[in-house]
């Protein structure tokens, strides 16, 4: 199958699964946030997946590509979030 006809919509397919991944993510952040307790994170996870999330917006820094970096920082920015929640609740 050849997809070179596919190529101008590239961008659009990819904000499209952007917004759509950053939604599914939202819940998770707004529970975390409303009830003030993220214990079930691992700071291990939120390291990597904060880490991840920021290489995938390097990356699309690299391609040019404003899909990829703008939700990548939009999901880093809601991990760093969980992250000072969880940090806050040590103190």
């Amino acid at each position: 199958m050849d997809l070179a006809g596919l190529v101008p919509y590239a961008e659009v397919v990819g904000a499209l699964a952007a917004v759509l991944t950053s939604i599914s993510f939202l819940p998770q952040v707004w529970k975390t946030v409303k009830t003030r307790h993220a214990d079930d994170f691992s700071w291990g996870w939120l390291a990597a997946f904060g880490a991840g999330v920021a290489m995938w917006a390097f990356y699309g820094l690299i391609l040019g590509a404003p899909s990829i970096i703008l939700n990548n920082i939009l999901v880093w920015l809601c991990v760093a979030v969980m992250a000072w929640i969880k940090f806050s609740a040590r103190r």
